[in-house]
């Protein structure tokens, strides 16, 4: 419906008349005094102390009940883009919010919002997902790797691919410890793993770079049907353990004592100093 125009087009106005007043979901609901059901489970009777927090995570966005394998791989995949270390720009702001005694609720979600990045983040999800589906279509129709990087390079000739190369340090060791979590889960590569690979293979022969973990990630996601927008919806708070453990620490400290500030630490190019006229 976002393509019609509710002021000219009739039937675009009944779609919102409909709705006035009235609250329409696919999801479920909750009925007062009797329960709560997400997509045909009851949440008490099915899933409350039978499946874990992740398998409903996805069943709340995409309408399935994962396997319990799937949940665990994304509960380490959380694990891995979300460390404790105050210098990631996410984690920082909390911890400011925590040296400022601001409730966690608001640092937190500071931290969350600024971490949804094209470079950095869930952010890269969306984009990174789009980028191996049309890798894997692109190699499925028989082109080679390096054709479709040299049609998708950009940054004035430099190879800037999603889900490849990582800002700061070259290669990512969180790949290698998610293909282990895979393997031992019982996870079988599928088309859009199979494509990332060979993209690596031919980035690390002409650039040294490799898959990162936004990219890894997003082809196993794809491999296991969600699409990319259900990716970046799920994996929208996946910072949050780092901002959580960086509010803390600040909270735990004298108020002001996260990166303190003396005045001379501060290049003042203003007015010089003059007197305060008085009457």
């Amino acid at each position: 419906m976002s393509g019609l125009n509710p002021m000219t087009d009739k039937a675009s106005v009944d779609y919102w008349d409909r709705r006035r007043g009235r609250i329409f979901s696919r999801k479920g609901g909750w009925v007062l005094g009797q329960g709560v059901s997400s997509h045909g489970y009851s949440m008490l009777d099915d899933l409350v102390g039978r499946a874990g927090f992740f398998q409903v995570l996805v069943l709340n966005v995409t309408g399935k009940l994962p396997e319990k394998q799937l949940s665990d791989w994304m509960e380490s995949a959380f694990i891995c883009l979300s460390w404790p270390d105050a210098r990631i720009w996410c984690n920082q702001i909390g911890a400011f919010g925590g040296d400022a005694r601001v409730v966690p609720s608001a640092a937190i979600c500071a931290g969350i919002m600024a971490s949804d990045s094209r470079m950095y983040g869930p952010g890269t999800v969306l984009e990174t997902c789009h980028f191996i589906a049309a890798a894997a279509r692109s190699l499925q129709q028989g082109h080679s790797a390096a054709e479709f990087i040299q049609a998708h390079a950009r940054n004035k000739g430099k190879t800037m691919l999603p889900g490849f190369v990582r800002p700061i340090v070259t290669g990512d060791e969180r790949v290698t410890a998610m293909q282990g979590v895979a393997k031992n889960l019982g996870f079988e590569d599928g088309p859009h793993l199979a494509a990332a690979y060979q993209v690596q293979e031919y980035l690390i022969e002409n650039h040294g770079e490799s898959l990162n973990l936004a990219g890894y990630m997003s082809a196993f996601l794809l491999d296991r049907g969600m699409t990319p927008h259900q990716g970046y919806i799920i994996f929208s708070l996946c910072v949050n353990g780092g901002i959580h453990a960086c509010y803390e620490e600040s909270c735990s400290r004298p108020a002001g004592s996260f990166l303190p500030l003396r005045c001379d630490d501060i290049n003042y190019c203003g007015e010089k100093e003059r007197a305060v006229p008085h009457d």
